[in-house]
Formats: C-alpha cells, structure tokens, sequence
C-alpha cells in the first residue's frame, strides 16, 4: 500500500489533467509504448459527467463463493463498506468487478457515503445497483450499467488498495485515472510528471489542427503536421 500522502493530487496537475481529453492522454502514452491504458467496459452512468481527475483507490471482488459471499459478509472487517471509510478525498475509487454484469457492486447507500468522504469518482468493468439513488447520490460514476442483484450474488470483496485488472488494465494503488465521456484512462503513477508536460502542447496542437480542418485544409501534411504546417503552428502560437 503506497503512502497515504501520494494518494493526493497536487492540484495544479489536477486542474491540468481536467483540461485535456482521455483520447489526448491515450495519444500521449501511446508515443510512451503503452498501448492498454483504456478501461474496458468503462462508460458514464449519466451523459454529459465533467471530466473528473483523481489518484485510483482500488477494489477487488473475486468470484462468489457461497461460504464467504453472504449478506453476512457485509459486517465483515474486509468489506466494501470498510474499504469505503479508508478513501482519501480526492481519490477515484477503482473497482475489479471482472467484468460481471448481474451483480451490482455499489448501490446508493454506499455511493452517498462515498460523496460524504469526498470521493471523486466510481470507476468499474462492472455494475452499480438502485441505479436511481447512484445518480441522486451525486456521485460520478463510470460502469457497465445497472443490475438489480447485490455484489454477493455473483461476486466476493477480498481486498483494498492492491494491484487490481480492471477493464483488462492493471492498476496499482496511486496511479492517476481521468475519466470523460470516452470513459477511463489510466496513467502510471511513475509517469505523471512527463505526461503532465506533455498534455497541455499536444491539446494546443490539436485544437490548431482543428482549427485548419474547419477552414478547409486537407489532412495530409497537416494530421500529423509535416514540416511546413509545424513551422506554421509554432508562428501561430508565437503571435500575440
């Protein structure tokens, strides 16, 4: 478990991190070598979430076994409702749920203690149940959907703050997560530091490039920019 003080952004990268898309960030560690960042089976429960930034506090259910996959098991000292009370504020609550899709892993009661310990967000490759309370609780969510039964109807919770798989990515306790309506992105902790340096340049760039698109330009030479267009780019930006 990683020391409770990196679980906290600085809230310069935070607030630099909102500004760029989840399609910028695959982009980026893609040209870094790694090609699965992206969290399957990871979309807003509602449309139109802001975009959310948060260090990944992570969750992890194993199949249900019915000695241990009780209501029962609920008042147990491993359970999501004590992995809940070590939730730092600020902290994107990542959950491997394996992808199970009829067991609801979180429902309202827990989500609106989740806002409580300012929680910035539910990332799973699972569900949600009480989908109705989840989306008045306030708390942002990114799922598979929503299903009726509890999480021991299909699933056991096991642990906290471990290396989890979710949507078929590894996450490590206190690597970054950014989440938009593309869905979830995961940033290696080690590499925040490069990829916070590099975001903002590449969005700049983008945004020029669509600028051009919207003007006529065709796309060769300029998607990705040729000689010619980067020395155009850079003049751009030069101006006053």
């Amino acid at each position: 478990m990683p020391d409770p003080i990196n679980m906290h952004l600085e809230p310069r990268v935070a607030e630099l991190l909102g500004q760029v898309t989840t399609a910028t960030l695959t982009t980026l560690l893609l040209k870094k070598g790694l090609r699965n960042v992206w969290l399957r089976g990871t979309r807003p429960l509602r449309a139109g979430l802001p975009r959310r930034v948060g260090r990944a506090f992570t969750l992890r259910f194993v199949p249900a076994r019915e000695d241990l996959a009780t209501p029962e098991s609920w008042s147990s000292p491993i359970s999501t409702r004590t992995a809940i009370e070590d939730m730092p504020s600020g902290c994107i609550a990542v959950v491997d749920a394996m992808g199970v899709t009829d067991a609801g892993v979180f429902g309202d009661i827990l989500c609106t203690r989740m806002v409580k310990r300012g929680v910035a967000a539910l990332v799973t490759d699972g569900v949600v149940r009480d989908v109705s309370g989840v989306l008045g609780s306030g708390l942002p969510v990114w799922c598979s959907g929503a299903a009726a039964p509890p999480s021991v109807a299909g699933l056991t919770f096991v642990a906290w703050q471990q290396p989890i798989a979710c949507g078929g990515v590894a996450v490590f306790p206190g690597d970054v997560v950014v989440v938009d309506d593309d869905g979830a992105v995961l940033i290696p902790a080690a590499l925040l530091d490069e990829i916070v340096s590099l975001a903002p340049e590449q969005e700049r760039l983008e945004n020029w490039i669509m600028g051009q698109v919207e003007q006529g330009a065709a796309l060769p030479g300029l998607y990705p920019p040729n000689a010619e267009n980067k020395a155009r780019y850079l003049a751009d930006m030069a101006k006053p």
